[in-house]
């Protein structure tokens, strides 16, 4: 069986369901990501220069084709960018997926470098918002 890193299980699941696309701005939390993206291929990604815009522009893709939308961006401040974009995709039934970094777990609740709850920062303004502790739980 092979073996695959957390980052290469969410390429893959994203491949697996189909997503074509991701918009995004890298960041220290999510390089691991990225280098996924380029290793597994079968995604392409598009930089943006703001994760606000990140989210627009998968929120215009999803409207134009009906595919769900998927974002890409890094914890903290990278994450927070892209909460107007995500209230405006809610409030009009638009399909998102927000890949967002975080601290390492075990730093969770220190105030480390960037971190932030961005599951309850979203959750008024998204249908579901968790946090992937272990690579178990990545579908």
């Amino acid at each position: 069986m092979e073996m695959l890193s957390g980052a290469e299980m969410v390429v893959r699941s994203l491949i697996d369901q189909g997503v074509k696309q991701v918009f995004g701005y890298p960041g220290g939390a999510v390089l691991d990501i990225y280098d996924a993206l380029h290793t597994v291929g079968g995604i392409d990604h598009v930089l943006v220069r703001h994760e606000q815009a990140a989210v627009h522009m998968a929120d215009g893709l999803a409207r134009a084709t009906g595919d769900v939308g998927v974002v890409l961006v890094t914890s903290g401040p990278g994450a927070t960018n892209a909460i107007t974009g995500i209230a405006t995709a809610y409030m009009d039934s638009i399909p998102l997926v927000i890949l967002s970094g975080q601290v390492a777990t075990s730093l969770i609740g220190y105030d480390a470098f960037q971190e932030c709850d961005m599951v309850g920062i979203s959750r008024p303004v998204v249908k579901h918002s968790f946090l992937v502790k272990q690579t178990e739980d990545i579908p």
